[in-house]
């Protein structure tokens, strides 16, 4: 396969054949960075060398009435997590002031459970009005699913953007969870999108699916025009049902964001949990195909230390987007 003419023809427009999507994910490791050059051309074409920063605060941490096969914080899990109910709004703008010392810019404000309830909703939108006027961070929201008036409020508030990950593909979803469907997921991102928020939505890779599964996970978030695509890679938690799962290795994970940039080449790919433990040594690669990386700790797990990240991407020349209120300090 000549990945470079792919590549090409995806930026006129070309949508990816089912037989050109598995050659991807099933070729050669002697054409990995042929194939990363590949996705990189598309990446740059739309994004140039820079790289989007986003963070991650824990706002409520276990208590889910949710059966999630790969979740630390699941009702089924026996992990030995901290739990605790929804953090304050103080602890809210004291984590997004850190997100703007750390260059951050975009701040997530991710919850456990169902979906948010009418209290937890306004402490997040009294929060987001003050980072607005504060920071000027651009704010993501992962609160479960969601309502309309609830979608409504946030948007007014200045939510920017909500996450609601599909996570993996119909076909596969009932191996994952049972106590929602798949259609409750992409039912959250429209309600998103109906009230203005941008829809970010992503995948996990590595939850015993198929090939065939993880192009279809791409396909369906194409599908759905998610603008921003969060790419996990298992990273498997003792005392949840997928413990000891361990299908990865660092070269197949590259392939798979390659995948991705190629079937959603416009939209903002971020590789998110489990980069560190699947990725390793070739973290870097990733930044050849993806424009968008998670700093700092996971929800249950922790991530790389900061300055590592900042020197990764010092090392590859690549430049840190910053928000208006970063550039003015800068």
């Amino acid at each position: 396969m000549d990945w470079q003419e792919l590549a090409r023809q995806v930026i006129k427009g070309k949508e990816l054949t089912d037989l050109e999507a598995m050659a991807i994910l099933e070729s050669d490791d002697d054409e990995l960075l042929q194939l990363l050059d590949g996705a990189f051309t598309i990446r740059r074409h739309y994004y140039g060398r820079k790289v989007k920063l986003n963070m991650i605060i824990n706002a409520k941490s276990g208590y889910c009435p949710e059966n999630c096969g790969y979740c630390a914080q699941s009702r089924d899990s026996t992990a030995p997590i901290d739990k605790y109910p929804f953090i304050t709004k103080e602890q809210i703008l004291e984590g997004a002031k850190r997100a703007h010392e750390n260059k951050i810019g975009t701040y997530c404000i991710v919850a456990s459970g169902r979906g948010p309830t009418t209290k937890d909703v306004r402490v997040v939108s009294e929060a987001v009005e003050e980072i607005k006027e504060k920071y000027g961070l651009k704010v993501c929201a992962c609160l479960g699913i969601l309502k309309e008036e609830q979608a409504a409020k946030l948007k007014a508030a200045g939510v920017d953007r909500y996450n609601h990950n599909l996570n993996t593909s119909e076909r596969h979803h009932d191996f994952i969870t049972t106590s929602h469907t798949f259609e409750d997921r992409v039912g959250t991102v429209e309600t998103a999108k109906r009230n203005g928020l941008s829809p970010c939505s992503g995948a996990i890779v590595g939850m015993k699916e198929t090939k065939e599964d993880v192009i279809d996970i791409a396909r369906s978030l194409r599908a759905l025009d998610a603008d921003s695509i969060p790419v996990n890679f298992l990273h498997a938690i003792d005392g949840t049902k997928l413990e000891g799962t361990n299908e990865l290795n660092p070269r197949y994970c590259l392939k798979v964001l390659a995948l991705f940039r190629y079937i959603n080449p416009t939209k903002e790919i971020r590789i998110s949990g489990g980069r560190e433990v699947n990725l390793r040594s070739l973290q870097p690669l990733g930044l050849y195909a993806a424009n968008s990386i998670f700093v700092g700790d996971y929800l249950t797990t922790e991530g790389q230390e900061d300055n590592r990240d900042f020197r990764m991407l010092e090392d590859l020349g690549f430049e840190i987007e910053l928000t208006e209120k970063q550039t003015e300090l800068v």
